[in-house]
């Protein structure tokens, strides 16, 4: 299984141009399966345990030390003023079982309008044998990937705040494994984050006991440089540029109990594969550049700008194409005396882009300054990949430095 992983990966990052355009769409009850691919898709994934029981939903949601990822400017409205997180995902076992996840995520509030952050995203693809084509023996290696960034948050107005996350990026598949004849090297990549989020609380009655809070976010991450693992002419691929936006609705029934609801969608801004036009014999039909003639859609082959801007509107079955690369997620939480958190939700691909189908589940126990969450995956199809994956999350946070008011809080948390 390890051996057929390698070459798909090899076939996924280091085809040249070329042998990309000879590929058609398959068919699937009728429709053209387009899934758009990026480089290191791991950054995609969600890490922690909160997000990832709430059906991946997190860019709208009340603010926690894993924010970072789904959306930093929510920091700045959190009610700690420190907070770390480490979290921990076995990944796709259906396959193989010692590919992980792991997720470290830290910010400090400076003062009550700026917050800063940090995180560090490891991916490990375990020890994998290399092989050539006729099967002879490359060596055994562990290809891994990793992504670091700092981001700054600062509230704008008392329900508006905005946040800014430079990142770098590290993606070693290949070790130095030669492809095609070339040797190929690690990926490098710089990108940014730039969101937004808002909060606004509500009293339904006049005593006051029953509150709610609106809160909605939007994330552009990962926009950045292509992606090269080679310094000859092989392909260099787009980071997964993706925007997210999301509303959530908290109602606090009384001093003990409340339940969010919310929604959120996301897509990829980047360019859509085009069909390329086929003669009789269904063999790509070359201008005299020797460039594939497009038959639908728009040429891929563009700048970073220009690709960000283009995926709204290049996908080769027009609009109806582009509404089915538009991802969902719906999630709900409900809370007990911030001490026991349960949680659900659905997250839903069009089958024609990815097919990620799956509902989620999820709970978590906080205690003083600590807390541990855990999420566990169903996925719609069975022998799905990603099925009865899991998520394990400690986190611990601080409402501020200063002894006296930990004290302080200690009592009240007995209390």
């Amino acid at each position: 299984m390890k051996k057929i992983l390698v070459v798909a990966v090899g076939i996924l990052f280091f085809s040249i141009p070329s042998l990309k355009a000879q590929v058609n769409p398959n068919i699937l009850n009728g429709q053209e399966l387009n899934t758009i691919t990026t480089a290191v898709p791991f950054l995609t994934i969600s890490p922690d345990s909160r997000g990832g029981a709430m059906g991946d939903m997190g860019v709208a949601t009340s603010a926690d030390a894993n924010s970072q990822h789904h959306n930093p400017s929510k920091y700045v409205f959190s009610q700690n003023r420190f907070g770390i997180s480490f979290s921990y995902s076995p990944w796709l076992r259906k396959l193989v079982n010692d590919i992980n996840l792991l997720y470290l995520s830290t910010y400090f509030k400076v003062t009550e309008n700026d917050a800063l952050s940090f995180s560090l995203r490891y991916f490990s693809l375990g020890d994998i044998n290399f092989t050539d084509n006729d099967g002879n023996d490359m060596g055994s290696q562990k290809p891994n990937e990793f992504a670091i960034d700092l981001g700054y948050s600062r509230k704008l107005i008392d329900e508006l705040s905005i946040a800014i996350t430079p990142r770098f990026i590290y993606s070693n598949l290949t070790a130095g494994q030669y492809v095609e004849g070339v040797e190929t090297n690690a990926g490098l990549a710089g990108a940014a984050d730039v969101s937004l989020f808002y909060q606004q609380d509500f009293g339904f009655k006049s005593n006051n006991k029953m509150n709610s809070t609106l809160r909605a976010g939007l994330n552009i991450s990962n926009i950045g440089n292509k992606m090269s693992y080679s310094s000859g002419t092989l392909r260099r691929d787009f980071l997964p540029t993706n925007l997210k936006l999301g509303v959530s609705y908290t109602v606090q029934f009384d001093e003990y109990n409340s339940l969010m609801a919310g929604v959120e969608c996301n897509k990829l801004l980047v360019p859509t594969n085009p069909v390329y036009q086929t003669d009789s014999t269904g063999h790509i039909v070359y201008d005299a550049a020797n460039k594939p003639i497009i038959a639908a859609g728009k040429d891929p082959d563009v700048s970073v700008a220009q690709g960000i801007f283009q995926s709204f509107g290049d996908a080769p079955a027009g609009s109806k194409e582009e509404f089915h690369e538009v991802n969902w997620a719906v999630g709900l939480e409900y809370c007990y005396r911030d001490l026991l958190f349960v949680r659900a939700g659905y997250f839903y691909e069009h089958p024609t882009k990815g097919n990620r189908q799956f509902i989620t589940v999820g709970a978590g126990l906080h205690y003083s300054i600590f807390a541990l969450d855990v999420a566990y995956l169903f996925t719609v199809d069975q022998h799905h990949p990603l099925e009865n994956t899991l998520r394990f999350t400690l986190s611990f946070d601080l409402k501020s430095f200063d002894k006296q008011d930990i004290k302080t809080q200690g009592r009240l948390n007995k209390n």
